[in-house]
């Protein structure tokens, strides 16, 4: 293994007190600790909020992808067992509400708007330039399919492992890598100059 492999895989493995304070919180939820369980969706409210937009591309979608998520966190909160990562377990929950909700849409068009938006994460760098860039990154984004664009989701903005996402997304790890490659080679067709270093 490379330093680089290795320097990744260490960033990637979450530390062993970052997996027990998710396990005594998981273990507060599954008791009915409603603090536990509103300190758990402080922490992932705004991670998931975004990364439902990105996939579904509906913003009137996201906040009911949200909650039928954390309501079956709440339920099932039992079925954590601790093998995966509890962001790995939430985000696989969220990842399967987004498709349903998608498939229940009557209309199929996609959310245009959704690069002009303002991000959901304030921020004070707001020049033209990144704004530009940002709109152009994210609508070719938004002409993957909902599983590519889960996927270049996971892979550069949540800087998750193949392995991991193959578990969030139930499918093996070369489904994982096709469905990169395609992504990658549509992106690469839409982008040019600096941008194309972002892949």
């Amino acid at each position: 293994m490379s330093a680089s492999e290795a320097e990744t895989t260490r960033r990637r493995t979450p530390p062993r007190e970052s997996r027990d304070s998710d396990a005594a919180l998981m273990a507060r939820i599954r008791a009915r600790d409603v603090a536990a369980f509103e300190e758990l969706y402080r922490s992932y409210r705004g991670r998931l909020s975004r990364f439902v937009l990105r996939l579904v591309r509906r913003p009137h979608l996201v906040e009911e992808v949200l909650n039928d998520t954390l309501v079956v966190v709440w339920n099932r909160a039992d079925s954590f067992n601790g093998q995966s990562k509890l962001s790995t377990w939430i985000f696989a929950i969220a990842f399967r509400t987004a498709l349903k909700a998608l498939r229940k849409q009557d209309d199929p068009v996609e959310d245009t708007a959704a690069t002009e938006r303002a991000s959901l994460d304030p921020t004070p760098e707001d020049e033209f330039e990144r704004q530009s860039t940002q709109a152009i990154l994210h609508r070719a984004i938004g002409e993957l399919s909902p599983e590519q664009r889960a996927v270049v989701e996971f892979t550069y903005f949540h800087e998750m492992g193949y392995r991991e996402i193959a578990e969030i997304m139930a499918c093996p790890v070369d489904t994982v890598k096709t469905r990169m490659f395609h992504a990658r080679r549509h992106l690469k067709r839409r982008l040019s100059g600096e941008l194309l270093d972002w892949l």
